[in-house]
């Protein structure tokens, strides 16, 4: 592994976030609270001193950042109020920068000028083509969207969207895995990676980890705003044409329903919990609040309040306000998907899980052969420099 020192990260961490890591002496006491730290991978101390010596080629290397889930007890229990925890915070935000082969990460993290234009630009033209791209034949006795957007239409479109999102995000995820893996990443047989996939299904649908931290109501947050999404999603994007429908209105009890007032509770209550804390900056997570933070939390309510009012038009059978409302929804939404998928906040939940599963398979196959634990050894001992 390269120890070229780069005399300009801690300046190049500042435009991520980075404040205060400068005050750590390195005591050690916030490795020593972390629920998740372990021997062979500590933190946060480990990535606050790589930031103090310019060690940005061990950053990118690093799996510790993935594996906090910033529950605050470091930055709560810091004797210099370092606040180690939103460094690790900095720390995901420029690895996913440093992932993203596009370089439009690293502008939508570094500029909220850029962040905002971004999504602005991509809503207009999304508002744009809807109006452009329609049947022209809207029926104004009924509320009826497939009047204007048929269900198929919108299908393709969002496979095509779901089609460039994915070769971005998994692009990414690829550099994530090179970067974690090292030399090892195609030296282990490809039979050992797929025998720990399960543990990539866990932590993708679970979270369980940050069940480990102290404040469990920050992890059921966590899981309330993704689960919500998540089940959002597989309704608009590959479910479409039985949740976009006209004429027959599902009864109450029907799962496309059920599945969407889940979600819609779920993500109303995480953001506006998230919203609150950030706010009153009530816990050491919510202090620090970055520019993306915002728009994360921001987009999300308002794509789904959009969504509650159409649901509403759409019963009271209100062709023009649903039409109307539907545009100003997918002009909130899409930049949200388009935006924060590949390059921001939702692509921190492919890297962690992708991670703490490389981990698995990394610690299975140095158990099963011991000729290349001393390269492990070596870097451990960097650790404690």
């Amino acid at each position: 592994m390269s120890n070229r020192v780069d005399p300009n990260l801690m300046k190049d961490l500042e435009a991520f976030g980075l404040k205060d890591a400068a005050k750590c002496y390195n005591c050690g006491t916030c490795t020593a609270v972390c629920p998740l730290s372990t021997p062979d991978n500590p933190f946060p101390r480990k990535m606050v001193r790589y930031a103090q010596l310019g060690q940005k080629d061990k950053i990118l290397a690093s799996p510790e950042p993935w594996l906090c889930y910033y529950c605050g007890d470091c930055s709560t229990r810091c004797p210099r109020g370092a606040e180690p925890g939103e460094t690790m915070m900095v720390m995901r935000r420029y690895l996913t920068s440093l992932y993203d082969w596009t370089g439009f990460a690293r502008k939508f993290y570094t500029s909220e000028k850029f962040e905002i234009m971004a999504v602005s630009i991509v809503g207009l033209l999304v508002g744009i083509g809807l109006l452009i791209f329609n049947t022209g034949k809207p029926n104004w006795e009924h509320a009826y969207l497939n009047s204007l957007w048929p269900a198929h239409s919108i299908e393709i479109a969002d496979l095509v969207m779901a089609a460039i999102l994915s070769f971005l995000l998994l692009s990414n995820v690829f550099r994530c895995f090179k970067a974690v893996m090292g030399d090892l990443a195609f030296k282990i047989p490809l039979k050992m990676y797929a025998g720990e996939v399960k543990e990539l299904l866990i932590h993708t649908l679970t979270q369980k980890r940050f069940g480990l931290c102290t404040d469990k109501k920050q992890w059921f947050v966590h899981l309330m705003i993704m689960t919500g999404y998540a089940s959002v999603f597989l309704l608009v994007v590959v479910f479409i044409r039985w949740f976009q429908r006209d004429a027959e209105i599902y009864p109450i009890w029907h799962p496309i329903r059920l599945v969407g007032y889940y979600s819609t509770f779920a993500i109303m209550y995480g953001t506006t919990y998230a919203i609150i804390g950030r706010l009153k900056k009530s816990k050491p997570p919510y202090k620090n609040s970055h520019g993306t933070d915002w728009m994360f939390l921001i987009l999300l309510q308002l794509t789904t309040m959009t969504g509650i009012f159409i649901h509403f038009t759409r019963l009271l059978d209100w062709p023009l306000p649903t039409y109307a409302l539907y545009i100003i929804h997918m002009m909130v939404a899409i930049p949200m998907l388009v935006l924060e998928v590949p390059f921001a906040k939702w692509a921190h939940l492919a890297y962690r899980p992708v991670v703490l599963f490389l981990l698995k398979v990394k610690e299975k196959y140095l158990a099963a052969e011991p000729v290349a634990a001393p390269a492990l050894a070596v870097d451990k001992a960097a650790v404690a420099e």
